[in-house]
């Protein structure tokens, strides 16, 4: 049977082995080429300057007024 110090043990190491195969994942993933990537977001940025250029804020396309107060009679 598995003794408590052991146990204790093994939860250990395979909890710090868990945490470091989290941080290379991360690292990895963090640091990978994406070599689709330059294509796709070149025709996607012209597109997104047309439509903010386009657009107009919602301040300018709706009239501003303060709300009523009750000191009216």
């Amino acid at each position: 049977m598995i003794s408590d110090g052991d146990l204790y043990r093994l939860a250990i190491f395979l909890g710090s082995c868990a945490m470091m195969m989290i941080v290379l994942y991360h690292f990895l993933d963090v640091n990978a080429r994406d070599d689709k990537e330059p294509a796709e977001s070149n025709s996607v940025k012209p597109a997104r300057a047309a439509a903010k250029a386009t657009s107009t804020p919602a301040s300018e396309s709706t009239p501003t007024t303060s709300p009523p107060t009750g000191n009216a009679l």
